[in-house]
């Protein structure tokens, strides 16, 4: 008898132990972080045939002076007719008055040792373009590299493009006297352009009917691919741009690696991949004036009516100093905003402000829902570690409420050594908080304030510490 129990406790012992171990496995294999591969198999850059088209060919002069656009212009449409291939833009100085538009199975490379410095005359970027300014449809200065409806494009290279934006050009449209404004000098305060733009948007006037350009002082972006697949940003340098620099909005299958981003006028979000799906962003350089790396998916009602979330971003290996934010969600999110990966970055830098930021506000509407970030080493920030704002500032939003939903936040493994706070949330109200947020094997330290948390629920923490102080 007392055999028998032996062997039935040892099979119920076993029994136990395998259910364990598949538990586990089923655990492993339900791992969010699992989803990664299966995005980055469905991200491929595209392939170009084995053709090249140089612009000196065409005419282009690298004396820094003479108009090198007709040139390009010229190489893109016989690389075009041809099949596709490589536009080459060779070592030397070039300018370009106007802005460069790509075609389908055209990759612009930028050798290493080339420049391309753009126009700064406002009138060079018309007719206007279909765009979206700050997440709103309208038909605005084209940006200085554009693609509309294209597949198969490519910026590569280790050259440098630069939109030569400073406080004398572009930048003091903006009504701030930091960026070379004074009174009496014209900006985007002009004919309201900036609210009548939001207005429009609240109202669902035709995206046709909304048309700006001269005498709105609304910026361009320097590089936005609208509404196309299959696009790789690879090697080059960007410098200096009238506003938001990588704005790739509505594509599919964006690659954005080894790119290195300085600008830091007013708006220089550095890549701001808009109501996308499937994009890599990896090995890049951020120094801006504002986010770093922001995820939007249009603003207010052009979020809504177009239902396009920005989904399944991969980030890996990039660094950010300078900048409003490391890496940022919204805050024009009305899309919704889902599947986001950030791992391995570094922040750095006493003017970088936040490291991990999410902002909306309730105007907005829109899912924000799982998020994950891990190994992160932030050394600096001015404010929070990890920010999730459900307040954002409004300005010329509409009074039509549309409160967003916030949930799903997986932070693993994030070190930092200096910020004013560690976790700062404010979540709208008790009916709207934020929620679902877990927090694992982190370490910040040298925080002035600890943390500050407001409407939040579900808060989870494990092997977290502030200060060498483990949170509960």
């Amino acid at each position: 008898m007392k055999n028998y129990i032996s062997i039935l406790f040892l099979l119920v012992s076993l029994s136990c132990q395998q259910a364990n171990v598949s538990d586990e496995a089923a655990t492993a294999t339900a791992s969010p972080w699992a989803n990664v591969d299966e995005i980055l198999a469905n991200i491929k850059p595209p392939v170009f045939p084995d053709k090249n088209f140089d612009i000196t060919e065409f005419g282009a002069k690298a004396d820094g002076k003479s108009d090198c656009l007709p040139a390009i212009k010229a190489a893109i449409e016989a690389c075009h007719a041809a099949g596709g291939g490589k536009v080459i833009i060779p070592a030397g100085e070039y300018f370009s008055k106007g802005p460069i538009h790509l075609k389908s199975n055209v990759n612009l490379h930028i050798a290493e040792g080339a420049t391309v410095k753009f126009s700064t005359d406002a009138k060079d970027f018309l007719p206007v373009v279909r765009t979206r300014w700050e997440a709103s449809e309208c038909f605005n200065y084209s940006p200085l590299i554009y693609a509309y409806e294209q597949e198969n494009i490519a910026i590569t290279g280790a050259g440098t493009l630069d939109g030569q934006a400073s406080n004398e050009h572009w930048w003091n449209w903006v009504d701030n006297k930091l960026f070379g404004w004074e009174a009496g000098m014209p900006s985007q305060a002009d004919g309201h352009s900036r609210p009548k733009l939001v207005d429009w948007n609240t109202r669902e006037v035709p995206v046709e009917q909304r048309v700006l350009g001269e005498g709105s002082y609304l910026r361009p972006n320097f590089l936005q691919p609208y509404n196309c697949k299959n696009v790789l940003i690879e090697g080059v340098t960007l410098r200096n741009s009238p506003m938001w620099v990588i704005h790739p909005v509505l594509c599919e299958n964006v690659t954005v690696q080894g790119v290195k981003v300085f600008s830091h006028g007013p708006n220089s979000d550095g890549c701001d991949p808009e109501s996308c799906k499937n994009v890599l962003i990896k090995n890049c350089y951020f120094d801006t004036g504002d986010d770093c790396i922001a995820l939007k998916s249009g603003r207010n009602q052009d979020g809504r009516r177009i239902n396009r979330p920005i989904e399944n971003v991969v980030i890996q290996g990039c660094e950010m100093k300078d900048g409003h934010g490391g890496v940022v969600i919204g805050s024009e999110v009305s899309g919704g905003a889902r599947n986001i990966y950030a791992e391995d970055c570094v922040m750095d830098s006493p003017n970088l402000e936040r490291a991990l930021r999410i902002k909306t506000n309730k105007t907005r509407g829109g899912t924000i829902e799982n998020l994950f970030f891990r190994n992160i080493k932030v050394g600096e920030v001015k404010e929070a570690v990890l920010r999730i704002n459900m307040r954002y500032m409004m300005l010329a939003d509409s009074n039509q409420v549309f409160m967003p939903t916030v949930q799903n936040i997986y932070v693993e493994n994030v070190t930092s050594e200096k910020s004013k706070y560690g976790i700062l949330i404010d979540g709208y109200s008790d009916e709207f908080p934020v929620k679902n947020v877990h927090l694992t094997n982190c370490k910040f330290n040298g925080v002035a304030k600890g943390n500050d948390i407001e409407f939040a629920e579900d808060m989870n923490y494990k092997s977290v510490y502030i200060n060498g102080k483990m949170t509960e």
